[in-house]
């Protein structure tokens, strides 16, 4: 039975209404690999209880009941490649003595178990209490657990295997993009015009295109590119989806959770998601919550000038209004006809102070040191300032892909003994040929056309063992053998040829010395034992002395004659030779002679017909005017015009008289055939 490959069970077409317990259910055969999952840790589980789901990514979360305390089983919805990333940054920041879960290890020693194409991870459970919202105090605690959880992931490399995430240097494509999509935002509303958000769109979406555009233009002008150069391990890691639920208060502090998306990035990315939503719910830009969160991460993870200055030019991004209205590209009509509107006028709300407290907040830029990266990397600092931390590879490899070949075919394959192939190469003297693959088996020699010049040869190798064929089956192969041959042969150059025969082992098997026996095509009075000459490489046998003979015959197995049968059969052959040279020769003769009679002919039959029209045409006119005197002597003796009158004849034509059988024939008139007379016939038709 396969396994099952665990994948999103959100299956609804876009249309339905979000169920009450939308991430409240899991499949029942996740549910089932969850129970397998447990009989992999050293644990007996009471109870289970699902906490939350992703049905739209194929992920969930539950409290389970163990003897050894209460626990949490999760299954990262992501790559198992992808997840190794992050659940190896887990375990590394528990090192560094951040207050993030602890990963338990299974009984085979790794930190995950991989089943359903997913990796699952167990942690002990703990009693988290989310931070307050009412006041700066909770957003300074959210902060400061932010920075030191910053601090902590600094350095880390993930293990063998693992997936690399970083968003390290994608910050100008990201502003290029918010640029073009809120270009696409005014042609979208004005390809409504109808809707109810059109025109509202329309009156401030160019502010915001100007906004990112001169976003991007600052980047560039920062020192962003120095500060990047630096190196991923420098700077650490992001949750890249930190906020108030993943950050809450525990024992001993603020803990951090859920890091199944953590990427290389500039730390204070995170910072910059969490001011400009809060400022977002707050529908106010208040430069008193605004410096209080930042000293607050300060504190835990120092800022230099640079990085508060970047930080101030990503918080200046049209942010929260690409964010929010970006969902009109997947339902244009619905959204700008319901939520758009009033979406927008709440992010106008909010940005009505954003100019002037980003102004404020310039100001602070010289409480803080200059970090000097143009120095730093001018003189050689090391960009990638990795922890001392090594992984026990064997505790973190992923399962090797399953084999997909399970047929019979290829058991029967396994099943059989390995066979050696041998390969003919013929390079050319000025191109590179491809090589031609010869079968080893009997391949008799035969002759090939003038144009070709080119006589093929078999190979035979006593190291190279083949399993006999039926014949039907090697005469197909010899077959092919030859089309290989003949379209490879029409390519090549016979100048300087050099074969070599190389033996080409299976993996199973070393590689054998082969070596080359005498052609079976060649005469036996020519046969002489191959002699490789040395060469580093054991499987080439050079052969080029057996391919100095312009023409091979194929030898076939003769039985002992003696000298007079040897003697005879050398006569006969001498005058088989004789006698087809002299009728080829005769028959030549023959027809050059016709040829020459025929031109020699031609100008005596052009006069000879030309004096015969003459002759004829006089004897017309002189039969005309005969039959024109007796009609006039005599009215009433009628003249047959058929005796008199004949048809004119035609230059093309010549006539000439066809010889009477040899044959004797019967003395009465009446039996003798009409052609025996004498017929005309005419020439050239």
């Amino acid at each position: 039975m396969e396994q099952y490959l665990i994948k999103p069970w959100d299956t609804r077409d876009g249309t339905e209404a979000t169920p009450v317990d939308w991430d409240m259910h899991v499949p029942p055969e996740v549910d089932a690999i969850a129970e397998q999952v447990i009989q992999q840790y050293d644990m007996s589980v009471s109870s289970r209880t699902l906490i939350t789901s992703k049905p739209d990514k194929g992920g969930a979360i539950w409290r389970i009941e163990t003897n050894k305390g209460l626990r949490s089983l999760k299954v990262l919805h992501r790559t198992p490649e992808r997840s190794l990333y992050s659940v190896g940054l887990q375990d590394y920041v528990v090192k560094q003595g951040a207050r993030v879960p602890a990963l338990i290890p299974a009984k085979d020693g790794k930190l995950f178990v991989e089943m359903g194409g997913k990796l699952w991870i167990v942690t002990d459970w703990i009693d988290l209490q989310p931070a307050t919202k009412v006041d700066l105090t909770g957003a300074q605690e959210l902060c400061y657990g932010l920075g030191e959880f910053h601090r902590h992931t600094k350095g880390y490399i993930p293990p063998l295997g693992a997936k690399n995430s970083s968003r390290l240097f994608r910050w100008p494509n990201y502003y290029q993009k918010i640029a073009k999509k809120t270009g696409w935002m005014r042609e979208m509303a004005k390809a409504y015009p109808e809707t109810v958000a059109s025109k509202s769109i329309l009156a401030v979406v160019d502010q915001y295109e100007q906004q990112a555009l001169e976003g991007l233009t600052r980047l560039k002008a920062s020192a962003y590119p120095s500060m990047v150069a630096m190196g991923e391990p420098h700077w650490g890691l992001v949750h890249q989806d930190y906020g108030w639920s993943n950050g809450q208060n525990g024992p001993g502090g603020l803990w951090v959770i859920d890091l199944d998306g953590v990427s290389y990035d500039l730390p204070f990315r995170d910072l910059r998601k969490l001011i400009t939503s809060t400022m977002d719910d707050m529908g106010v830009w208040d430069v008193n919550w605004i410096r209080g969160m930042i000293e607050a991460y300060h504190k835990a993870n120092p800022l230099d000038r640079e990085s508060f200055e970047v930080l101030l030019i990503d918080m200046a991004m049209p942010n929260e209004f690409y964010k929010h209205l970006k969902e009109m590209f997947f339902d244009p009509v619905t959204f700008l006809n319901t939520e758009a509107d009033a979406i927008l006028q709440r992010v106008l709300t909010a940005d009505q102070t954003k100019t002037q407290a980003l102004a404020e907040l310039a100001k602070d830029a010289s409480k803080y040191e200059s970090g000097n990266y143009e120095q730093l990397l001018a003189a050689g600092t090391p960009k990638s300032e990795a922890s001392e931390i090594a992984w026990d590879q064997q505790t973190w490899v992923l399962q090797p892909q399953e084999k997909t070949e399970t047929t019979a075919a290829a058991v029967a394959r396994e099943d059989q003994p390995a066979k050696s192939k041998t390969t003919i190469k013929v390079p050319k003297k000025k191109s590179t040929s491809e090589d031609s693959v010869v079968n080893k088996k009997t391949t008799e020699g035969s002759k090939e056309s003038k144009e070709s010049k080119e006589k093929k040869s078999t190979v035979s190798s006593e190291a190279a063992k083949v399993e006999q064929i039926p014949a039907a089956e090697e005469q197909k192969q010899l077959d092919k053998n030859k089309a290989e041959s003949n379209s490879t042969d029409k390519k090549r150059s016979r100048n300087n040829r050099t074969v070599r025969v190389e033996q080409k082992p299976t993996a199973t098997e070393a590689p054998v010395p082969v070596q080359a026996e005498t052609p079976t095509t060649t005469p036996a009075a020519t046969r002489k034992k191959a002699t490789p000459e040395p060469s580093s490489n054991s499987n080439v046998i050079d052969l080029a002395s057996h391919l100095e003979k312009k023409k091979w015959k194929a030898a076939k197995s003769k039985k002992p004659v003696s000298k007079k049968q040897a003697t005879s059969i050398k006569k006969l052959n001498q005058k088989k030779k004789i006698s087809t040279s002299t009728s080829t020769n005769v028959q030549k003769q023959i027809s050059k002679t016709k040829a020459k009679t025929v031109q020699a002919r031609s100008p005596v039959i052009k006069k000879a017909s030309e004096s015969l029209r003459k002759a004829k045409t006089g004897k017309q006119e002189v039969a005309k005017l005969s039959q024109y005197r007796k009609k006039s002597a005599s009215q009433k003796r009628a003249v047959s015009p058929a005796k008199t009158q004949r048809a004119p004849v035609s230059k093309a034509l010549a006539y000439s008289k066809v010889a009477a059988p040899s044959r004797k024939m019967a003395n009465a008139r009446s039996v003798k055939p009409r052609a025996q007379k004498g017929l005309k016939v005419a020439r050239g038709r």
